[in-house]
């Protein structure tokens, strides 16, 4: 009964909550990189998601370290998709930073000391060590519980099998609660380290294959190992040097990644694990993975900033860079010059810049129809083609803001699914920005600290327009 119990609870961990970005799965190419016009989330963008893939190449061949990419597009173009796209293509071994450019100036820490912890959390290092396993897939499991309260501990016996042999092990006090943590049954292939006793389930066995309806698709099936039980294994374990960083500069060690307190970490404890890490490369133990650190909004960095970028780019343990920005031709910040994108010219000469173009009509629909099955919401196809026109209009982001607002006003009239006169009333409830500047210019004087001039006057009659 308790495990049938078990089996009900919902499990909370996969509960993930919808995001702007939450459809993503990658960037949607084939294995020739040519990108596909629908999938793994993405739509259309297919020059700048084929240039993606390229950097997303050299990154895994170890061929782009020190690097640094530009996404600029106008404003709901879909830079931040592409870089969530190849975030999730790396996989979970690459690290994958991200950083608004805004936060490092309201962070309690210097600008600089922010950017060098982001480029440190964008680096990985992949440490190899030799531990002694007992592999195998669990035959049985005993567990003899004690008939009286406080008499002697549980114990128990575990029975592993290989291709080869098959042992009985006795279990220990501890052993036994490590099992129950784990959830370990017969069928299951697992791994115990003979050091810390630490079990690791690696799957489940192919002969249990049956089991698939019960266990359910997130069940990973392995093959029973072969050889015997007890052998040396290569262990890898992959961490950030940014992580190496606290562990080693605060006095609660590893408890200062929960708190998340790491203030500003001495440039001598870096020196000297710099230092450590590199030998450690030498005598073959560790390797560094570079990863990926993603800066948006990056025209909000000032000159000091991109100072430390430029610098940064040419340490040989650099991440790839890859920033983002929807600005023109603007003020570099904390400058008077004006320069492409609001970057110096001796950063954009390092960068390799991505464009991206403007949704077509057809992408745009294409895109509605992601997020209403992202957002389980059921939808007419004239209510999509409605959102879709609203959508060339004003834009993709406000009639994407429309989905959820309009499945609502359909619960509210206890509809099941949403029609044109839902989209039409939250269209009427919801302004988007041009509706909006046409009804400040009318009703400008009764405004409080209205600073409307003629200058300002021609410019939202061109957004309006």
């Amino acid at each position: 009964m308790a495990e049938l119990k078990l089996s009900d609870t919902r499990d909370l961990t996969r509960i993930e909550r919808i995001g702007a970005h939450s459809h993503i799965r990658g960037l949607g190419l084939d294995s020739s990189l040519e990108a596909r016009a629908v999938s793994e989330g993405m739509v259309g963008q297919t020059a700048a998601r084929k240039a993606a893939g390229v950097i997303l190449q050299m990154i895994k061949d170890g061929k782009i370290a020190g690097r640094a990419v530009l996404l600029a597009g106008q404003p709901g173009t879909g830079k931040t998709a592409i870089a969530m796209g190849m975030a999730k293509s790396l996989g979970l071994e690459t690290p994958f930073a991200m950083l608004a450019g805004s936060e490092l100036f309201s962070l309690e820490m210097s600008k600089t000391e922010a950017l060098m912890q982001a480029f440190r959390k964008a680096i990985g290092v992949r440490i190899k060590e030799e531990a002694e396993v007992i592999e195998g897939e669990v035959v049985e499991v005993q567990i003899d519980r004690p008939a009286v309260a406080g008499a002697a501990s549980k114990t128990g016996k575990l029975t592993l099998k290989t291709t080869e042999m098959e042992t009985v092990y006795d279990l220990g006090a501890k052993m036994i609660e490590a099992l129950g943590k784990e959830k370990v049954q017969s069928g299951d292939v697992i791994a115990i380290d003979k050091a810390s006793g630490k079990i690791t389930k690696l799957g489940r066995s192919f002969s249990r294959s049956r089991d698939y309806d019960a266990m359910g698709p997130q069940t990973k099936f392995v093959q029973c190992p072969d050889g015997e039980l007890q052998k040396r294994k290569e262990v890898v374990h992959c961490v950030t040097l940014h992580e190496i960083d606290v562990i080693n500069s605060r006095t609660q060690g590893f408890l200062a990644l929960f708190t998340g307190d790491t203030g500003e970490i001495r440039a001598e404890v870096r020196e000297q694990i710099d230092t450590k890490v590199a030998e450690w490369r030498e005598e073959g133990k560790a390797e560094i993975v570079p990863g990926v650190l993603f800066i948006d909004e990056v025209h909000m960095l000032d000159i000091e900033c991109f100072s430390f970028l430029n610098r940064a780019l040419e340490n040989e343990m650099a991440p790839i860079l890859v920033v983002a920005t929807n600005r023109g031709i603007t003020t570099i910040r904390g400058t008077n010059y004006k320069s492409p994108h609001g970057i110096p010219i001796d950063l954009l000469d390092r960068l390799l810049i991505i464009t991206t173009q403007p949704y077509t009509e057809d992408e745009i629909r294409k895109i509605i129809d992601i997020r209403c099955q992202e957002e389980d919401v059921d939808m007419s196809e004239e209510a999509k083609l409605l959102l879709t026109k609203i959508g060339v209009d004003t834009s993709l982001r406000y009639a994407i803001n429309l989905i959820t607002a309009a499945a609502l006003a359909c619960q509210k009239r206890k509809g099941k699914i949403v029609e044109l006169e839902d989209i039409t009333r939250v269209y009427n409830l919801f302004l988007d920005v041009k509706r909006s500047t046409q009804y400040l210019m009318e009703y400008q004087s009764q405004y409080m600290f209205n600073e409307f001039g003629n200058a300002e006057e021609d410019e939202a009659n061109v957004m309006i327009s």
